[in-house]
């Protein structure tokens, strides 16, 4: 029994390294989109979103039939208990893409390239919901915790970018409803980064059995 219960808990892996994957690339694609003004990507980012409900509900699924199953104890149900609560901050990420994905509309007809802070916040959140997901497979607390550090990079750049923003609000008022779009979508990508730092402390919950 405990033999099929480590296949299905490999299985489990796998299925989270293939969300994780999505997420990575659901927040690469918008990016992409967001900055060559590609407003043909909000359809994909929808199909991409609906894709990483699946990957939730496929996961969610294979998690209560290994409760059910094989009733694991101790670590091993920390492990489990701690792929739900991860699978729902993963599905988060999916609905922040989407969000930032349906605001191309009224940012196309600017130039992206002069928010390069949207970019930098943006590969900080990828790597971010990488090495969380990494900690997880490998159970690895040193890597969980260097998540939790690179969000204190995040919130700076944000902090950063309100003020920049609102500045020029002040100073170009006729381009206000432009900048707070793009405080939006610098809110969207903090919010990202604030999910990867959920599935991280889930992660070292699965191996301390402490949560903050």
């Amino acid at each position: 029994m405990k033999r099929g219960l480590i296949e299905r808990l490999d299985a489990l892996n796998v299925e989270i390294i293939k969300m994780g994957a999505l997420c990575e690339k659901a927040i690469e694609g918008t990016t992409k989109a967001l900055f060559d003004g590609d407003d043909t990507y909000i359809k994909r980012c929808r199909i991409m979103e609906e894709d990483i409900d699946k990957c939730e509900y496929d996961i969610e699924s294979m998690c209560m039939s290994l409760i059910l199953r094989h009733q694991p104890v101790a670590s091993d149900l920390r492990i489990i208990t701690s792929a739900l609560k991860m699978i729902s901050d993963m599905e988060r990420i999916g609905d922040q893409c989407a969000d930032i994905s349906s605001m191309i509309r009224y940012t196309k007809e600017h130039d992206m390239r002069d928010y390069q802070h949207l970019e930098t916040m943006s590969k900080a959140a990828i790597k971010m919901v990488n090495h969380a997901v990494e900690s997880y497979v490998r159970k690895d607390m040193g890597l969980a915790r260097s998540v939790v550090e690179m969000d204190d990079i995040v919130d700076r750049q944000f902090d950063e970018a309100k003020k920049n923003l609102i500045n020029l609000i002040a100073r170009e008022p006729d381009n206000g409803e432009f900048w707070i779009d793009v405080i939006m979508i610098a809110k969207y990508y903090e919010r990202i980064a604030d999910h990867a730092v959920n599935i991280a402390e889930w992660v070292q919950y699965s191996i301390t059995g402490e949560h903050k």
